[in-house]
């Protein structure tokens, strides 16, 4: 019977997740006021490796329609890492951290605050490039462009951005997975047809055969091997743990490990370094530079991007690294638990032992980042297919789902468990 309630509160979380998923994507399709959406979509499509076509690949299109949810969830995962750097350089916040869930809170407040800032500021700048992107074969973007057009969509994409927020909160809490993460989830993996349409049409147009069709499908499907394989790879270091034991039984030691991912920092080096390189092209395509040699260089399949790419990445992997694994805490804390690292001391040697396995972690996770961010690029130059879907966009989307699979494997064990306590029949006095 529990069993069965717990399988019940399971499908109730699956369809509140998908229902809110649902009002995202509706959204998704509702553009601003005052916008030419064919015009826009024809900026977009200009834009194959800037910044407006990085960012409309995480909002799932809503960009490309100018749409309420154009600016999506991004300015809250900006504020949520200025968040996390600035806990590490102002004390307060530090603090505020280590007070538990009444800590928790006031960061959120805060963060919540900054997010609002950041989609203010963010549609403004976005509406001002929109006048400035000269008319289209559609027309000109904006239909009636000024001051008014531009605090209109400062105010529609804000409003959108905190409407964003809030669905994700509210999956968190009463759906399934982390609300944040499905959302992008849901915004890239809906480029997926699109993508599957531009093969077929391809193959009916003959620019593409049977044979490399089946090509791609092999290929994309080792990645994905590949991925989620090393998104579940851990580097166990072995903790023993003294045993405090009276006068007459003999000492012992308890045996643990401390589990270190391979790929420590996540997809965030990824998009640091996508972002980075996309500024320069995105803002030089609506002024003098365009058509620059050097800026040229800096698109996607490019010398120069490829080595400005892996570079920016191999060090925002140490940058974030060092900011969010603090291995001064883990050797701290081991000393004052009585445990130890086989071979080495407690203290400074355990520190200078951790700080050795993290640094060869990230510089595995950097090229194995590297690796799977340009084996896309590699497919779309040998079969000669654009695809709307980039390493990037991979490597969240495999976390995403393995994340959600995780969680809801940990709940069907608690229903499990709480069913397992409430029939077990207490001991007879």
């Amino acid at each position: 019977m529990k069993s069965e309630v717990g399988e019940s509160d399971l499908l109730k979380r699956f369809a509140f997740t998908i229902a809110v998923l649902a009002v995202f994507r509706l959204g998704v399709h509702i553009p601003t006021p005052g916008v030419n959406v064919r015009a826009l979509i024809s900026i977009v499509d200009q834009n194959n490796t800037g910044l407006l076509r990085l960012l409309n690949l995480f909002s799932g299109g809503a960009l490309a329609n100018f749409s309420i949810f154009a600016l999506g969830i991004m300015p809250y995962i900006s504020s949520s890492i200025i968040m996390q750097l600035m806990t590490v350089v102002l004390p307060t916040l530090e603090q505020l951290q280590k007070e538990g869930g009444v800590g928790r809170q006031k960061i959120n407040r805060i963060t919540r605050g900054i997010t609002v800032i950041l989609a203010l500021v963010q549609g403004y700048l976005l509406s001002t490039l929109l006048e400035g992107a000269g008319d289209t074969p559609a027309g000109p973007p904006v239909l009636d462009p000024g001051l008014s057009f531009r605090l209109l969509s400062m105010m529609v994409l804000a409003t959108g951005t905190c409407f964003v927020m809030w669905l994700g909160e509210q999956i968190t809490e009463k759906g399934l997975g982390n609300g944040t993460s499905l959302l992008i989830f849901a915004g890239i993996v809906a480029n997926l047809p699109a993508t599957l349409g531009n093969m077929i049409s391809a193959y009916r147009d003959n620019q593409l055969s049977l044979l490399g069709i089946m090509g791609i499908l092999i290929f994309c499907i080792i990645i994905v091997f590949l991925v989620t394989l090393i998104e579940q790879s851990y580097r166990k270091i072995p903790i023993h743990y003294a045993r405090k034991v009276s006068s007459n039984s003999s000492a012992g030691v308890h045996v643990s490990h401390l589990p270190l991912k391979l790929n420590m920092a996540g997809v965030i080096p990824s998009i640091f370094a996508s972002t980075l390189l996309a500024i320069p092209v995105s803002l030089a395509g609506f002024t003098s530079f365009k058509g620059h040699p050097l800026l040229s260089d800096l698109n996607q399949g490019r010398w120069l991007y490829h080595t400005l790419f892996a570079i920016c990445v191999l060090f925002f992997c140490y940058v974030y690294i060092s900011i969010t694994f603090r291995p001064e805490d883990i050797a701290e804390n081991l000393k004052r638990q009585n445990a130890y690292i086989p071979g080495i001391r407690p203290g400074s040697e355990t520190l200078d032992a951790l700080k050795q396995v993290v640094s060869r972690l990230t510089l595995a996770g950097a090229f194995y980042m590297n690796i799977i961010i340009f084996l896309p690029m590699i497919l779309t130059s040998s079969f000669g297919q654009q695809f709307n879907f980039s390493g990037t966009s991979l490597l969240i989307v495999v976390g995403v789902a393995l994340e959600t699979i995780r969680q809801v494997s940990a709940h069907l064990t608690t229903q499990k468990y709480d069913y397992r306590i409430l029939t077990s029949t207490p001991p007879n006095s």
